[in-house]
């Protein structure tokens, strides 16, 4: 992340980070999904979006490359994405923090300095209600190609669901 600008340009923007545990599964799909959505609907640049992990062993790497044939049989390209590392400083400037999971949602909550930021970490799931009661997207990583699309495709519904709560906001330049 970097600050916002002097012209306050970035601060009308909508800040959201999608976290998972190495950047290279889940959270690419995420970040590549609402990107998506966001073009589609005319409003990318009212969102800046972001992805990070909460381990830092993939920093640098391109997604994992099941996650990128899971995006790209999606119509999805995700082969820009680097992976990178949660930085705690972030908290102040994001808007959202997503996690993928209960663990990540824990280790960021316990990162957040602020009962202010702590309040910016949200799971995936809650977005939507019929997939909340699961709380837990799935980490594909040790799973075969099938589990990686449907990852994305909870992910994908999720991510939409999120979509549909700001994008009336963001079309009216509202946060």
């Amino acid at each position: 992340m970097t600050p916002a600008d002097p012209a306050g340009e970035s601060a009308q923007r909508f800040r959201v980070s999608f976290v998972c545990t190495g950047n290279i599964c889940r959270s690419p799909m995420a970040e590549v999904v609402l990107r998506a959505l966001a073009e589609r609907a005319g409003i990318a640049d009212r969102l800046e979006i972001v992805s990070a992990a909460t381990g830092d062993w993939h920093v640098g790497e391109q997604a994992d490359h099941r996650t990128l044939e899971a995006l790209e049989r999606a119509g999805y390209d995700g082969s820009r994405h680097r992976a990178r590392q949660f930085d705690p400083d972030d908290f102040p400037m994001l808007d959202l923090v997503v996690a993928f999971d209960r663990g990540q949602s824990r280790v960021l909550r316990n990162w957040a300095r602020t009962p202010v930021d702590a309040h910016k970490v949200r799971l995936l799931l809650e977005f939507d209600p019929e997939l909340a009661p699961l709380q837990d997207v799935p980490d594909p990583y040790y799973s075969d190609d099938a589990t990686f699309d449907r990852v994305l495709g909870m992910i994908e519904r999720s991510t939409q669901a999120l979509f549909r709560q700001l994008a009336p906001a963001l079309r009216q330049g509202n946060r």
